[in-house]
Parts: structure tokens; C-alpha cells; sequence
């Protein structure tokens, strides 16, 4: 494990912020900005959609996905008492298409694992995936495949991808073998044809009887549907989606 950098971070109570390179493959690292308070009491492996390119440099920028609903709420969580670790695509997945048909892949799995593992040492607190649109497809099948060995302690899917043609939606996954707390946020206007909230109750079929659901309305609507800046994106509501999850985890993992 390798820390690249060190800086300010936007939270005034926070420890400095950190870019670091965790050896997950042979001849592969991932690269996470980690972000933490003081004394966090949980831990936030945020993973954005999209081609999933985050481009982190050295220097903590953003060379994509900057917009993404997690990456954009990132000091939020901090605000919330969580530490962050915001997650790249690995080295050797660094030009397009980036995660694109990689994150259902065994390597996938094998980066993800070793991340948890890094920021569970680092913090000594208990670890979330949190993912949204495309990083709920990572996030949910990492939390199946890690199930018995290395796995999170809770799983959250925001805007989750419901259906998918061309590769494996999250309701077709095997979430009754998840035996951790899940949480599902859902936008009710959400309008990305793969996130349709009609959708929704064949995940929640598939999920543990006791998983929790929060579901929002209104906010702001721009661009293209499936995008960050839509209702897709919790576009307006950052703060409270933010807030309840936040709320939620800390009731589950820190008490």
C-alpha cells in the first residue's frame, strides 16, 4: 500500500485527505482518495456508475466522473461521521472502457476485496459498499462473491440497475445469500430505462426480508435521465439522501 499524497480536505474536522495505491493483483493496484474525520465511526466504499473511470490523480483530482452523485457528495459522508474511501477503476483498466464489461469479473472481486481489507486496517471500523447505477452492479456482486471471506459488513445500492441486456442486472444476482444489512435508495421519478422504479419490487424479492428502503421525489431533472444531473442522480437531494444513509449505517454498524 502506497500513499501518494496528502491535502486539505473540505471538511474543516477532518484529517487530511490521502490518494492511495493498494496492491490488489499481481502487477495491479487501485487507486481510493480517502477522505475520513476524526474518529469515524464507519466506512464508505463509494463506487460510482457510468464506465466506472474515476482517473484519480496524485494530487487527489478527478479526471471523470466528478459529477457522479457519490463523488459529488463525497465530503457530505464525512460530515456524517463516515470515512470515505472514493474508488477507482485499477491500473490496468485506465483507458476506456474502464469497468465496462469488468465488474461482475473475478479480478473485479479480487480489487474489491483487497480494498476492504486495506480501509478495514486503516480505520478499524466496519465497511459499506455503497454503490450507484452501474457501481451497484460492482457493489452487490462483490457483497455475494465475498460473502464467506473478506466481504463488507453492510451493502447500500442507490439508483440500482434493474434490468440489463447486456449483462447481469442486480435482481438476477444471488442476494439471498447476503446474510448483512442491505439498504436500497430508489428516486420514484427516476427515468434511466434500466433503473425504471416499477422495476424495483423484483429486487426486493430477491433480498433478505429484513433490508430497509428509502425512497425520495422531487429534487431537480437535467440532461439525459440516466445521467448524474437527473433524478437518476438525486440531483437537489444529496444532503438528505446523504443524511439517511448515513443515519441508517451508523444505527447498523456503530450504534
Amino acid at each position: 500500500m502506497v500513499a501518494l499524497a496528502v491535502f486539505q480536505s473540505v471538511a474543516a474536522y477532518a484529517q487530511p485527505s490521502t490518494v492511495i495505491d493498494v496492491p490488489t493483483r499481481p502487477g495491479v493496484t487501485v487507486r481510493y482518495l480517502w477522505q475520513s474525520p476524526q474518529q469515524p465511526k464507519a466506512v464508505v466504499i463509494l463506487m460510482v456508475g457510468g464506465n466506472g473511470g474515476v482517473r484519480l490523480g496524485a494530487d487527489g483530482s478527478l479526471g471523470g466522473m466528478g459529477g457522479n452523485f457519490l463523488a459529488r457528495s463525497r465530503a457530505q459522508f464525512v460530515q456524517q461521521g463516515l470515512a470515505v474511501a472514493l474508488m477507482d477503476a485499477p491500473s490496468d483498466r485506465q483507458v476506456a472502457p474502464f469497468l465496462g464489461g469488468f465488474r461482475q469479473t473475478p479480478e473485479h472481486m479480487a480489487d474489491i476485496k483487497a480494498l476492504i481489507a486495506d480501509v478495514r486496517q486503516r480505520s478499524q471500523r466496519p465497511v459499506a459498499l455503497v454503490g450507484t447505477s452501474r457501481g451497484t452492479q460492482s457493489a452487490a456482486a462483490a457483497a455475494i462473491a465475498l460473502s464467506d471471506s473478506g466481504g463488507p459488513d453492510a451493502l447500500v445500492l442507490t439508483s440500482t440497475i434493474l434490468t440489463d441486456p447486456q449483462s447481469r442486472a442486480v435482481p438476477k444476482m444471488a442476494l439471498e445469500q447476503l446474510r448483512i444489512p442491505v439498504l436500497l435508495m430508489h428516486h420514484q421519478q427516476d427515468g434511466c430505462k434500466h433503473c425504471a422504479f416499477a422495476d424495483l419490487p423484483a429486487l426486493r424479492e430477491k433480498l433478505p426480508a429484513d433490508h430497509a428502503v428509502r425512497l425520495y421525489e422531487g429534487g431537480n431533472n437535467v440532461g439525459d435521465p440516466c445521467e448524474a444531473m437527473a433524478f437518476h442522480g438525486f440531483n437537489g437531494l444529496e444532503a438528505r439522501v446523504v443524511q439517511d444513509l448515513s443515519t441508517w449505517l451508523i444505527a447498523k454498524l456503530a450504534p
